[in-house]
């Protein structure tokens, strides 16, 4: 991001755990979400509603937010692909 000069409006730091309750706040705001798990992306077209498949993409193994996790406009992003990133914030 500091590459582009692209700012962050908030960072959260990995001490906070975020679970379930934020993992819906952040899905309700995001039409569109892509998640990438290793190799995997799997892109959803939510319109905002909040799917308990999404959902569980979205949460780790302990039940909190997997990182990295951002939110670009109406779509949200969780786990690192380099694509995907530079498609949605460029």
């Amino acid at each position: 991001m500091d590459a582009h000069g692209l700012e962050p409006g908030e960072r959260v730091p990995a001490s906070r755990k975020l679970g379930r309750k934020e993992a819906r706040a952040i899905l309700a705001e995001s039409k569109r979400v892509i998640v990438s798990k290793g190799r995997r992306l799997d892109t959803f077209e939510t319109g905002g509603a909040v799917d308990g498949e999404v959902l569980d993409r979205f949460l780790g193994a302990t039940g909190n937010l997997r990182a990295p996790t951002i939110r670009a406009g109406a779509t949200a992003l969780v786990g690192f692909n380099e694509e995907a990133w530079a498609e949605a914030l460029l």
